[in-house]
């Protein structure tokens, strides 16, 4: 029987890195926890902001928190409020006085195999017709300039039938096997009537040579 093997862990340190960066031996469960908890957090609250994915850093009395989205207005708020904010609640959640928060903007939404999930699941949660959404979402990742390929995949009680089953497209190439293959994979739920339907997306980029 196969073994799944998440594809950004296949590649860490060849063409991915940690999304979590800090070395504690003696801390090591607390922290560990609460980077958990902050994900959680973040990723619920940053639900509609075009959270793409955050990565953590600490150091000696300092953490540092990165975001990466498509709607970076939404999180900084008028004059700064919002990201404000999200500082104060990120500090009741850690033992460090000293959070800081920064955001970087993905240029284009499609260009992310996470942000391409995220618009298929709010689709589906639209009642739009599932098919009809992963071909416009396909054709959308094909078009922006450097994508080489590209696979789509739904899982679940598709249109409310009674029997669960799974669809996928794919369109160019993925070398899912290669290490130095540059593939973008992002997964996330849409919360239907009828139950939870996965969506899972991989973009294929070219090869990373070093």
């Amino acid at each position: 029987m196969a073994h799944k093997v998440h594809p950004k862990v296949f590649r860490i340190k060849e063409t991915k890195d940690w999304l979590s960066r800090w070395f504690d031996k003696k801390n090591f469960q607390k922290h560990l926890e609460e980077d958990f908890a902050l994900r959680a957090f973040l990723e619920k609250k940053l639900k509609d902001a075009g959270l793409e994915h955050l990565e953590i850093e600490r150091f000696p009395g300092k953490l540092t928190v990165i975001l990466f989205t498509s709607r970076p207005g939404l999180i900084i708020g008028r004059g700064g409020s919002g990201v404000e904010e999200l500082r104060k609640n990120l500090q009741k959640q850690v033992s460090i006085k000293d959070v800081r928060i920064e955001i970087r903007e993905v240029k284009n939404p499609w260009e992310s195999a996470a942000l391409s999930a995220q618009f298929i699941a709010t689709q589906l949660e639209r009642r739009m017709p599932a098919r009809r959404t992963m071909k416009q979402s396909l054709q959308k990742i094909m078009a922006v300039k450097g994508n080489k390929g590209a696979r789509l995949e739904i899982a679940g009680r598709l249109g409310g039938a009674e029997i669960a089953r799974r669809e996928w497209l794919k369109n160019g190439q993925l070398p899912r096997q290669t290490l130095r293959a540059d593939i973008d994979y992002g997964f996330r739920e849409a919360m239907t009537r009828y139950g939870t339907i996965g969506v899972k997306v991989w973009i294929y980029k070219g090869e990373k040579f070093d």
